[in-house]
């Protein structure tokens, strides 16, 4: 089966929901899909790498998993997008705010058909402070092919990936990868599909944000044998590429390496 990959390397708006919805509607509405098309925003897409969630997180099923929900069904498109939500909980000293780190998906109905909360939190930023960890991988189907579902600093950990390969046909891993750490973001993307023996998306954002981090994209779609079948520079914000998924099936039958695994 072929697939078509749309890669957003959108630049938010710091920790203004409103404001990054807007801006990106005013992005996708110049654009045109093909069928069965999936469409993916990085990592936090609608407020940058904060580590206050306080101030833009929304409820389980809030305003930009609506919009999300809303645009991939009049688009006929599957999207899979990065969004801080919370969830409050009651303790002895009253009400707690919970803040997970996490990337949705949605069919081309516009039904939402996988959470996935970020495994491996970024203690250089502090980043467990402020976000509750998640235990368990996620896998989703797009048009009946399975994938699983990363975020960002998860690439440094090969385990998580190597412990659903045999069950998918990709990876999807959404990011806030800064520019000082770019080879590290490419080298990795590339390991994880030569690994696996799988497809790898990747995509990062561009833009420098309020933590003075700048980000330079080379959000990148590699094979199953590590080729780099399309890859953003820092000027691009979309990109796409179309894939064939038999190609995982071929390579894994002619290198059986994941059964000595």
């Amino acid at each position: 089966m072929k697939m078509n990959f749309v890669l957003s390397q959108f630049s938010p708006v710091w920790q203004d929901t409103s404001a990054s919805l807007q801006k990106f509607q005013n992005q996708v509405s110049e654009l045109s899909f093909k069928q069965e098309a999936v469409f993916v925003l990085p990592e936090l897409f609608h407020a940058g790498f904060s580590m206050q969630p306080q101030f833009f997180a929304e409820f389980i099923e809030g305003e930009v998993s609506q919009y999300l929900a809303d645009l991939a069904k009049q688009y006929s498109i599957n999207i899979v997008a990065g969004v801080a939500q919370r969830t409050v909980s009651s303790n002895c000293e009253g009400k707690k705010n919970r803040f997970f780190n996490t990337a949705l998906a949605f069919d081309s109905s516009g039904d939402q058909v996988g959470r996935y909360v970020k495994q491996r939190l970024f203690r250089f930023t502090n980043e467990h402070n402020s976000y509750i960890e998640g235990f368990k991988s996620e896998m989703i189907e797009i048009s009946g092919e399975p994938f699983a579902l990363f975020i960002c600093y998860d690439l440094r950990f090969p385990e998580l990936f190597r412990e659903v390969a045999k069950q998918v046909k990709g990876f999807i891993v959404i990011a806030n990868w800064p520019e000082s750490r770019q080879e590290h973001w490419q080298s990795l993307l590339k390991a994880r599909a030569i690994e696996n023996q799988c497809f790898v998306i990747g995509v990062n954002r561009v833009g420098l944000d309020e933590n003075g981090l700048n980000y330079i994209g080379g959000s990148s779609v590699i094979s199953p044998l590590g080729e780099v079948l399309v890859q953003a520079d820092a000027n691009q914000q979309i990109v796409s590429t179309e894939i064939d998924l038999q190609q995982v099936s071929d390579v894994r039958n002619q290198y059986p390496f994941l059964e000595d695994m």
